[in-house]
C-alpha cells in the first residue's frame, strides 16, 4: 500500500462531452472496447435487478483512469456473492460495475498485452473511489 501524500490534489471526474463519446473506449481499452463494454452491462444486469438498459455516461478522471454510469438518479444494486443490497446513485452504481468490470476483464486478458493496463484502469478508479461520497457503499459493494 502506498503512503499517503497530504499534498495530493483529488482526483476529479469530468463528464466526457457528446462529441467525444466514440474516442472514450478505444482510448481506454483498446481493440478490447467492445469486450469491456458487453461486459459492464452484463455485469450491471446482474446487479441491477431493475436495470432495463438506458443512457450511460462517460468519466474521465484527472489521475488517468475512467468509469461509466447509468444516467438515472439511484439504483437499487444486489451482489448475492457478498450479501450487499443498497440503493446507490447512478455514479456510484457507475463507479461499483465499472470497478467489477474492470477488474474482471483484466484477468481474461492477463496474457494479452492490454490486460495490465486494463488492471491499471480498476486500480486508479479505485483511488477515485476512496473519496467519493458514497465511499462505504462502493467499498461494501466491491468487497
Amino acid at each position: 500500500m502506498k503512503p499517503f501524500n497530504h499534498e495530493q490534489q483529488s482526483i476529479v471526474a469530468t463528464l466526457v462531452p457528446e462529441e467525444e463519446r466514440l474516442d472514450f473506449l478505444p482510448r481506454h481499452f483498446g481493440t478490447h472496447m467492445l469486450t469491456v463494454e458487453h461486459a459492464l452491462y452484463a455485469q450491471f444486469a446482474d446487479l441491477c435487478p431493475t436495470y432495463r438498459g438506458g443512457y450511460w455516461h462517460f468519466y474521465e478522471l484527472s489521475n488517468g483512469g475512467c468509469y461509466l454510469a447509468p444516467s438515472r438518479e439511484t439504483y437499487p444494486l444486489v451482489q448475492s456473492g457478498n450479501f450487499f443490497e443498497a440503493t446507490v446513485s447512478g455514479d456510484a452504481a457507475g463507479i461499483i460495475v465499472s470497478l467489477f468490470t474492470f477488474s474482471h476483464v483484466s484477468f481474461l486478458l492477463e496474457d494479452d498485452p492490454l490486460g495490465p493496463q486494463i488492471a491499471d484502469s480498476f486500480h486508479l478508479l479505485r483511488d477515485f473511489a476512496a473519496d467519493h461520497l458514497e465511499a462505504g457503499l462502493i467499498s461494501r459493494a466491491i468487497d
